[in-house]
């Protein structure tokens, strides 16, 4: 009843249908990369270098002559791979800090907190991109970074449930039938507790995706010649003057793909929050 509930409120919100819509259009752009991109993007081709959007090459080429929109198809995929990845694993790390400081409490729930906060003093773009300098720039060093620099939020979330629902009737019921802490935790309490982690899990993607993107722009996120739309941006802004489509482009999907997980992100927060329903 209460998925139905959900879904019911989820329909009627039309700007967390669009941001669905668009979510499902970049999985199906993704999967069917092959498929839709008109070139190979890595093929490079000389004779048609920064060719602006024309028939053939709908969104231009670049400095190399490789199509544009080949690339951004194909970056869809690294994107996409980066956002989930990380966020799976910033997701797990908060969960699974989160659930022992709020079922614990006391001095683990002190010490825990602690490190939240300790790995809440740093700018977290400012201690990825420490990190990324040391080690070798590469998609899974990537996701990695991310992740492990992304789980506060969702560990302060999952914490602040769990010290609420442990003081629940059911709770104190399971505990007096017998049930472990750990049946306890994962049987009881963290299915209760993960309607406010399923929205920062999807913001958190979009979150993921920029910073991906910012890194890639920069030079230390995906090395050429993979296609990001990060290092696409690169390369438009070394020619912006004679060649905007490398930049437009590229930022119009970073621009499309953040927006859409945001406005889902938001639909499903409304759609959970009894106190944002009408």
């Amino acid at each position: 009843m209460r998925q139905r509930e959900f879904w019911t409120h989820f329909k009627r919100n039309r700007m967390a249908m669009t941001g669905l819509a668009l979510v499902l259009g970049l999985f199906v752009v993704s999967i069917f990369a092959p498929w839709l991109a008109p070139y190979d993007p890595l093929s490079i081709n000389l004779k048609e270098v920064l060719m602006p959007p024309s028939p053939a090459h709908y969104l231009g080429t670049d400095t190399l002559g490789r199509d544009v929109l080949s690339r951004i198809i194909y970056g869809s995929r690294v994107s996409l791979k980066v956002g989930f990845v990380a966020v799976g694993l910033a997701t797990l790390i908060g969960l699974f800090i989160g659930a022992l400081a709020g079922y614990y409490g006391g001095w683990v729930d002190s010490v825990l907190m602690r490190l939240v906060d300790l790995m809440l003093c740093f700018p977290a773009f400012f201690l990825i991109l420490a990190v990324i300098a040391v080690l070798e720039p590469s998609i899974w060093n990537i996701m990695a970074v991310i992740g492990l620099t992304s789980w506060m939020g969702v560990a302060r979330l999952v914490r602040a449930e769990f010290l609420s629902l442990r003081e629940r009737e059911f709770v104190t019921a399971a505990r007096a039938l017998g049930a472990g802490d750990t049946r306890l935790i994962l049987r009881h309490m963290l299915p209760n507790a993960l309607a406010p982690v399923m929205v920062s899990a999807t913001l958190g993607v979009a979150g993921a995706i920029l910073t991906e993107s910012a890194l890639s722009f920069l030079g230390l996120g995906v090395m050429p010649p993979t296609p990001s739309w990060g290092n696409i941006l690169t390369a438009g802004k070394d020619n912006i003057e004679i060649a905007w489509w490398l930049s437009v482009f590229p930022g119009l999907a970073i621009l499309i793909t953040v927006m859409s997980y945001n406005l889902l992100g938001e639909g499903i927060r409304e759609a959970i929050d009894p106190r944002l329903k009408d």
